[in-house]
This record gives C-alpha cells, structure tokens and sequence, in this order.
C-alpha cells in the first residue's frame, strides 16, 4: 500500500508541479514589484497591530495562528525527510521557494482577505471564494471553487492530519515510554476541546504556545550550531555543491534535491496550497494587503529560523542519512535510524549528552508545533466545507468528530504511508490552487499595489476601496 502512495505522490510532484510553482512564485514577484523586499520594514510594524473584534482575530493574532502552522512537524521532521531523500542541497531550493513563493503567500493571504464572509458570526474565507468571485468566467471559477473545497475538506482531514499527530505521539513515546494508544487518547480528548471551543479558542491557543516554543527551539538549534561552528563553512559548501550537483556524494540528486526542497518547502510553509488564505481572512484590518504582508512574513519566519536551523543543525553533527531514487543508501551518518524526528534528536544529544535529552526535548517541541497545527488544520477543512455547505452546524459537527477520528488513527500508521498521505493531499491542493491563481492573481495584485501605492504617498493607516479597483465584494464588509 504504502508503495503505491508513494507511486502517487512522487507523480503529483514531478518536475511539472516544481516548475509551474517556481513559475507563477517569480512571476507575482516581479509584477507586485518585489513586495516580499521593499515592504518588509512595514511587514515588522503591522506586527503590533492589535483589534480583535466579534467576528475576527486581530492581526497579530492571526499571524501567530499562520506562523503557528508553518513552524511544525514540516519544520523538523520534514527538514529530515527532505535531507534522506533530496540530500544537503534540498535545503538550498527551499531557500529559493521561499524567496520568491512568498509573493504566492502575499497574494494569497490579500485575496483571501478581500473576498471574506461573515459564517457562523467569524471570519470566513480562502481559495475558494477567491476563485468562485474572482475567476472572469463564473462557471469556471465556481468549479474551481467546488472542487478545491472538496479536495481540502478531504485531504486536512483525512490525509494530511496524521502526520502530525503521529510525530506527537511517536515523540512522547520515545521520550517517555508511554504506551501509544493511551497518548493517543489523551491527546486527541484535549485537541477536541480546543476545536469545539471555535474560532478564538484555537487563536488565543496559538498566541499563547507558538512563540515561546519556537523561540526555545530556535535556541536549542543555534546553541548546537555554535558547539560545531568550525564545521559550518564545510556544511554550508555542502549544501550548495549538492543543490547544483557538483558534491562527489550527492553529485547524481540534483533532480531529487530540487524536487523534494520545494516538495517539503511546500508542506512547511504552505506556499501555493492555499491554506494560508484561510487563516489571514480570519482577522479584521482595514486593507486586505495587511494580513497579506503578514502571510508573506510567516514564509521568512518558517523559513529562516526553523527550517534552516534544523536543516544546519542535523547536517552539522552528521545525524542523517540519504537515499537515492532507488532507495539505496548514498551516505549514512546514524546506521540503522529512521528518518524524522530521530535526526533532530540525535543532533541535540550529541552535542548535550544528558541521558534522553535529544527525544524529550524534540517530544515537546513537536507537541506544542503540532497542536497548534492541528487547530489550522481544522479551521481550514471547517472554511472549505462552509463554502459548500454553508452555516451548516450539523456539517461542522461531523466534521470534528471525522477530524479527531482521523487525528486518532494517524498515530497508529506507520512513516512512510502517512507522508505519501500528506504529499498526495498537499500536491491536489497545489495544482487546484496555483493554477487558479494564475486566472485571479491580477484581483490580488491591484490589492496589494493600491496598498504600497498608498503608504509611498505617507498614508499612515490605508483602506480598501475594492469600487475603486474594480472588484466586486461583500459590500457588507468592505464598505
């Protein structure tokens, strides 16, 4: 089974998909004017921005929620994954995506913003709305609309939830020998309670856990660093003679080295899937180019501090090992270890060896990352689900209850199946979405220029005219 997930899984993200996302990432770039650069200082100051209300997240609040997500499982054990099957120079075209797929993230995030509903009293919107409204041909965007509702709602809660539920409960079992299926069960009670409290339960969850977490991993990773900082001009050399192919070990991945930095790029930071549309419509701002900033941010942030610090921190202390296409081992630093968490923890231990450091230490921070994840993850299947059912609140009861069955039954999965799992319902969500963007991004486009256009001319707090650019939309909203 899990051959032939991977079989559909490694077909979905063939160089095609690599390419029209790299494509469409320096395409925004270009035509928005580089706003992942020239708008960064005013990215940083919308941070303090505050104003929660009834129906939404303040700003801050709904940055967090976003950053929360990209700094999870993808982060750590994805680093690993991409590392055994991509090499070194997987993390390099990561660094690439996420240079130019911020603008994806941007524009996204402005879209996803500019076309929000009111549902259920929050905030609601994403992909499919942007497309439904946004597309010239109305038929087509309601397809588009329709089927990348059904392909969410499916794949956040069936196929992509496991892997960070596995990861919690293999964590906390390495680390503290407690039986899987009691984790499992305490685990997924708590994650219903924070759902079941809505929208402002799972915000307020992330604001409270998501920085402190990510601030200490981000230590623990520069501190391992700092211990083997002579080794970090040969690694980083390693990482871009492998990246272009010209590493006498990693010489023959460069295909595998590009496929799976964007491939995990893409599960860590959520460039081009659409997701993080979700989270930015959730919050109130007077443009929609604010949360759209932010979301652009997350990218850096997911990025730069953990992505790459873990990647640094696994390499520097030589705790991985690689596979080539055919699944042979290229190069083995940790002899008979798994790829995932394993790496990770074993980077920390052999640089601070208290007794079980390395698991416990990575247990938790998976714990808290994935969580929060979690918590995005159903707000995004409950937002795409709403565009096809409505404020349907028996719809949004099955749902959690099919969400914490699903979360359940990732923890008793083995590896390898659930990230196939992960990678066929990310790449499902890749295609619908970027090439929908590829019809409405000029919508989101005008957005964010009106927005730079206006801060160039000393505007301190700009707001949405969507007459004025002539885009229609909930007049309700935006008036």
């Amino acid at each position: 089974m899990a051959d032939i997930l991977n079989k559909i899984a490694g077909t979905l993200w063939d160089m095609p998909l690599i390419f029209l996302i790299l494509g469409v990432s320096i395409y925004y770039s270009i035509v928005m004017r580089f706003p992942q650069f020239t708008q960064l200082k005013e990215m940083f100051r919308l941070l303090k921005e505050r104003g929660e209300s009834e129906q939404g997240l303040s700003p801050f609040q709904t940055f967090i929620f976003t950053a929360a997500r990209t700094v999870g499982v993808g982060n750590i054990a994805g680093m690993a994954t991409g590392i055994y099957f991509g090499g070194p120079g997987a993390i390099f075209w990561l660094w690439i995506l996420a240079i130019f797929g911020s603008s994806i993230a941007i524009l996204e995030g402005t879209l996803g913003q500019t076309y929000k509903k009111v549902i259920n009293n929050e905030y609601k919107s994403g992909p499919a709305n942007y497309m439904a409204e946004g597309f010239k041909n109305k038929n087509l965007g309601k397809f588009f609309a329709i089927t990348y509702s059904l392909i969410t709602t499916i794949s956040l809660t069936f196929l992509m939830s496991g892997v960070q539920s596995f990861y919690i409960v293999q964590g906390l079992n390495e680390a503290f020998n407690i039986p899987t299926l009691v984790l499992a069960i305490i685990f997924t009670i708590i994650l219903g309670i924070v759902i079941f409290g809505g929208l402002k339960r799972m915000g307020r969850t992330s604001q409270k856990l998501s920085p402190i977490a990510g601030l200490l991993f981000v230590l623990m990773s520069i501190i391992i660093i700092a211990f083997n900082i002579t080794k970090l001009p040969a690694v980083l050399a390693l990482i871009f003679k492998s990246a272009f192919g010209r590493d006498a070990i990693f010489g023959a991945m460069l295909g595998s080295a590009l496929q799976w930095g964007i491939r995990r790029g893409v599960h860590a930071n959520e460039i081009g899937i659409g997701t993080s549309a979700i989270t930015s419509a959730t919050s109130q701002v007077t443009h929609p180019a604010q949360q759209g900033l932010l979301g652009g941010l997350s990218v850096y942030i997911g990025t730069l501090f953990v992505c790459t610090t873990t990647t640094l921190m696994i390499l520097i202390t030589d705790s991985y090992n690689v596979v080539n296409a055919s699944g042979d081992i290229v190069y083995e630093g940790l002899k008979g270890v798994a790829y995932g968490n394993p790496f990770v923890a074993n980077a920390i231990q052999s640089t601070i060896p208290i007794p079980n450091f390395g698991n416990i230490f990575v247990a938790l921070a998976v714990l808290i990352f994935a969580f929060v994840a979690l918590t995005a993850f159903y707000l995004y299947a409950e937002s795409s689900l709403s565009y096809i059912v409505g404020d349907n609140k028996i719809a949004f009861l099955i749902l959690k209850i099919m969400f914490l069955v699903s979360v359940f039954g990732g923890t008793l999965v083995v590896s390898d199946t659930i990230w196939a799992l992960a990678d066929i319902g990310n790449g499902l969500m890749a295609w619908t979405n970027v090439i929908a963007l590829i019809f409405v991004g000029s919508q989101g486009v005008k957005t964010v220029n009106d927005y730079c256009s206006k801060k160039s001319e000393g505007v301190l707090s700009p707001t949405f005219d969507p007459e004025s650019l002539n885009i229609k939309t909930d007049k309700n909203i935006w008036n």
